[in-house]
């Protein structure tokens, strides 16, 4: 018989569900699995305040009732939101975020970081302002942790970050929770030890199975290009070993991002994975590569809500360790002008295990 494993219903800390049409396919994938989902506020334009998070939401939530998933999964979806840190946010928006109760965090991108960052921050030292209100009302603020100059090497720029700037902002603001979203370094890894528990990160699957060789190895490989970029077989393996450890301050958060697959297989592809549907065999697939799959359910499944300081979900999913062939792709933007393919992480790979 199949070994089997029976998790809580996971939550994943770090999701791109987009917007509009993207919706139809990006809301159904997550909901299959995960009952609350962060939701990240790089739309164009960005969810910048508390009524630009109510009205996604209300979004999301539409395109989860036209869906086909069974009653049950979707009274359990819960989107949490995020408002988009800038330049011109105030303590006033975070104050009316606190009192929305919809919105669970505030982001962080370092100007031109990553897809639709154009808005992000530009000077840290003038957000003391927003540090403070975040601390008053207890928001967890969310880091894309790299800088961005162009003369720092792209596998540095993490280390740099916690370097220059995330270590000054936690000796400045203390009480601050902070997540550091989708590391993938040992020096990530490290400094996360070395905080206080207002501090922890999430990560991704695609940082856990796969390394800069798999992006680069035999031609370029733009379905496994993100950001942060994947780097050496070495950080991997220590990512490896703090998901598995069984420590809370690492969690899930899948960074899962659609892209069209023509703008991904493009001379300037997109950076992002897309794995919300094949999420949970993903992980598995980890954890049963380094024989820890006993500590997979408090990563996908207790240590995120612990940390947010809610209640862990009632509500149960069954994997089997049985072969999953991945699609090849998805379809996306369905219904309009530019209806497309989203291609999926593992593309045509067989995982060892899959949905009971």
């Amino acid at each position: 018989m199949a070994q089997t494993i029976t998790l809580l219903q996971p939550d994943d800390w770090h999701i791109h569900l987009r917007d509009g049409a993207a919706l139809a396919t990006t809301v159904a994938h997550a909901a299959q699995s995960f009952n609350r989902v962060m939701c990240m506020p790089n739309l164009v334009p960005p969810v910048k305040t508390a009524s630009d998070a109510i009205a996604y939401r209300e979004r999301i939530m539409a395109a989860l009732q036209a869906s086909d998933l069974p009653q049950a999964r979707k009274e359990a979806f819960d989107p949490r939101m995020t408002l988009y840190l800038t330049d011109h946010t105030t303590a006033d928006d975070i104050a009316a975020a606190a009192r929305s109760g919809l919105v669970q965090a505030v982001k962080l991108y370092p100007a031109g970081a990553t897809t639709n960052s154009a808005d992000g921050v530009t000077d840290i030292n003038q957000c003391v302002d927003i540090f403070e209100a975040l601390e008053k009302y207890n928001l967890p603020l969310l880091i894309h942790g790299e800088v961005t100059a162009s003369h720092v090497d792209i596998f540095d720029r993490e280390k740099r970050f916690l370097e220059e700037v995330l270590s000054q902002i936690i000796a400045k603001f203390p009480e601050l929770k902070i997540v550091v979203e989708h590391i993938t370094t040992s020096d990530a890894a490290d400094f996360v030890l070395e905080q206080s528990n207002r501090v922890a990160a999430t990560i991704t699957p695609q940082h856990l199975l796969y390394n800069r060789n798999h992006l680069l190895v035999g031609g370029i490989k733009p379905h496994f290009y993100c950001l942060p970029i994947l780097k050496r077989e070495q950080h991997q393996k220590v990512l490896l070993d703090v998901a598995t450890s069984g420590n809370p301050k690492f969690f899930l958060g899948t960074d899962s991002a659609p892209h069209a697959t023509h703008a991904k297989e493009n001379a300037c592809g997109c950076a992002g994975c897309y794995s919300s549907s094949i999420a949970l065999p993903l992980y598995a697939t980890a954890f049963d590569s380094v024989g820890k799959i006993d500590k997979l359910e408090g990563f996908t499944s207790r240590f995120g809500a612990q940390f947010y300081g809610l209640p862990v979900n009632e509500s149960t999913i069954t994997l089997v360790k049985q072969p999953l062939l991945v699609p090849s792709h998805y379809s996306y933007l369905a219904g309009t002008a530019e209806q497309t393919t989203v291609t999926p992480l593992a593309a045509g790979e067989t995982l060892p295990w899959s949905f009971a």
